[in-house]
């Protein structure tokens, strides 16, 4: 379990577009082409690509599944915790502010996320 440097935004912004490069992780497209997925499914549906509605349906349409992750330590358990737990599988964090990709342990992110509290994740089953 470690963390692993990632930022794909062409730019090299570390703010503001953490949804973008998270699924772009996940998914393994280009970061334009999560960006523009993602507004899309924001255009239909009238609202803007950082809402947690629209990157919400956008996996959903992708086949992954959203699991609240408990809360028996809401403030204790971290990204870290939840990569000892997983150490096998990809998922996708979120916490209340921001949103990050683990895979097989590891998060990729473009800062050190591992004291952040994830509320959820989301993750596809492959046959």
């Amino acid at each position: 379990m470690s963390y692993v440097y990632f930022n794909p935004n062409p730019s090299g912004k570390r703010v503001g577009d953490c949804v973008i490069r998270a699924i772009s992780k996940l998914t393994g497209q280009d970061w334009r082409s999560t960006y523009l997925a993602v507004a899309m499914t924001g255009y239909e549906l009238f609202d803007m690509p950082s809402s947690n509605n629209i990157w919400a349906t956008y996996l959903r349409r992708l086949g992954y599944r959203r699991f609240v992750i408990s809360d028996t330590c809401p403030d204790c358990y971290t990204v870290k915790d939840f990569c000892l737990d997983n150490s096998v599988g990809e998922y996708l964090l979120a916490t209340g502010t921001h949103v990050v990709t683990v895979v097989d342990g590891d998060y990729f992110d473009a800062w050190d996320s591992g004291a952040e509290v994830p509320i959820y994740c989301w993750t596809k089953e492959f046959d």
